[in-house]
């Protein structure tokens, strides 16, 4: 069984707290990867005072997995980790997930494990590798606004508004097979500083904020991206070549794993 594990999101309904995750994300890897999806509790710190502390040993947890992905979420990277203070007031945090994706990036980075991270889990990439963001991309001057409201249903929401333009010869054109795509936007962070480590892949060609990335020297697949690639992967064929590869980078190295593994057993 090749396993990849994703981050959850911890939200306060009613009076619970949960630990939740959008169900587009487990299809894709389900389907499009071919791998079965984990889900990663951000269980760091009480939901509730007077519980005790909760520090995971993650890199137990990744022993286990052949994979990882970090999603989209309505929440942003915590200001601070990178440096800032928070520019609006109604921003939505969520420092249970920081707490537990920034690590758990860089230590599968260093392992050489399969890595995917989308929207939120782009930025995350970036701030994990010491990159900053830009909070409210719509209020800097030649900037567009990469924000989608008021959408009726979630084609509209996710439907493509604009286009980015892939680097000639990167990993994601030589994957796409093209040098344009035509993309959704449904975000208001963006990478103000790429982090060092991190190669540009693509970029929105109205107004050159970064749209893609990958690790630069990275041991096995990592790559991100701004924009939704999971939205009905099935039905672009982009999106079918994204997570097939993904998957088939978290078959070899479940591969390598295993091999590993019995070569212990045999010394």
């Amino acid at each position: 069984m090749v396993k990849v594990g994703l981050v959850c999101d911890v939200n306060l309904i009613g009076l619970v707290t949960y630990h939740c995750l959008s169900e587009k994300y487990l299809y894709a890897v389900a389907m499009g990867a071919g791998a079965t999806p984990v889900i990663i509790p951000a269980l760091v710190q009480p939901s509730h005072q007077g519980q005790p502390v909760y520090q995971p040993n993650l890199m137990e947890w990744l022993d286990d997995l052949d994979g990882v992905m970090f999603t989209g979420s309505p929440s942003m990277v915590e200001p601070s980790i990178y440096g800032c203070g928070v520019e609006r007031e109604d921003t939505l945090l969520d420092r249970q997930r920081d707490a537990v994706s920034l690590p758990l990036i860089r230590a599968a980075i260093e392992r050489g494990i399969p890595l995917l991270a989308i929207c939120r889990g782009f930025q995350e990439l970036n701030v994990a590798l010491g990159g900053t963001l830009h909070q409210q991309i719509q209020n800097l001057p030649g900037k567009i606004d990469h924000r989608s409201y008021e959408k009726p249903n979630l084609d509209e929401l996710y439907s493509p508004t604009h286009y980015v333009n892939l680097v000639p010869g990167g990993a994601v054109a030589k994957m796409a097979g093209v040098e344009k795509m035509f993309v959704n936007s449904v975000h208001w962070q963006g990478v103000d500083q790429l982090a060092p480590g991190l190669t540009v892949e693509a970029s929105c060609a109205d107004d050159g904020i970064i749209e893609a990335v990958r690790v630069t020297n990275a041991k096995a697949f990592a790559l991100g991206f701004q924009w939704h690639p999971e939205w009905k992967f099935w039905d672009d064929e982009f999106g079918k070549k994204l997570f097939s590869s993904f998957g088939q980078a978290a078959h070899d190295y479940a591969q390598s794993r295993r091999f590993s593994h019995q070569a212990r057993i045999s010394a």
